[in-house]
């Protein structure tokens, strides 16, 4: 909990207990359901809440702001950032029936309340968002062709709409193969820790 409190020291009340809860919902769940590595869940401050988090440093959204957390799994991007915004509103969507029930029981437990849910795959989701976000569910190139359509044409931030993901390892060869303006971030320009050294933000304008 310190490490998300070091960079983001302004939360309220509310939102702090929220980010707490998650130190255990997240163990008791992951005990029943595997959504994080078993020899992960120790760093689930650092290396998936705070991870998440990142996204809150390159942009700050307007209330009202529409998200799209593609292949949430048990809930990252998605959770974290709802409590962050909570005047914006996030739709999680994943394949996987059993990660969606975990996201959606700790939603409700911590009391979100912007925040939907869908088991299925992208081309079941017919909506438009401002933002799709999500973490390396598979080649950008790819991605992009699959979520074109489901990105609004209006946006009322500063930046356009587009996709956020949040991706690791060499990325040269899979940046070529985007037609797209993009901005690559590493995230250690956001964090000084071993862990994301390797790590970056990738945003397509859409």
């Amino acid at each position: 909990m310190d490490e998300i409190l070091q960079y983001f020291p302004h939360l309220s009340d509310t939102q702090r207990s929220q980010f707490e809860a998650l130190g255990h919902l997240y163990p008791e769940w992951n005990e029943k359901i595997n959504v994080i590595s078993r020899k992960d869940i120790d760093n689930l401050y650092p290396h998936h809440i705070l991870h998440s988090l990142s996204i809150g440093k390159f942009i700050t959204p307007v209330d009202g702001t529409t998200f799209l957390d593609l292949g949430t799994g048990g809930g990252f991007p998605g959770i974290p950032l709802a409590i962050l915004w909570p005047e914006c509103r996030f739709h999680l969507i994943d394949r996987i029936g059993k990660k969606i029930k975990v996201a959606q029981s700790i939603a409700e437990a911590i009391g979100l309340k912007n925040v939907t849910f869908q088991h299925g795959d992208i081309g079941e989701c017919h909506n438009k968002y401002d933002f799709i976000v999500s973490r390396a569910v598979m080649q950008l190139d790819e991605l992009i062709k699959l979520i074109r359509r489901n990105i609004s044409g209006k946006s009322s931030n500063r930046l356009p709409n587009g996709l956020i993901c949040l991706k690791g390892g060499d990325l040269g060869a899979e940046l070529g193969r985007v037609r797209q303006p993009l901005i690559d971030v590493p995230l250690s320009d956001y964090f000084p820790q071993e862990y994301f050294a390797t790590k970056d933000l990738i945003y397509v304008e859409l």
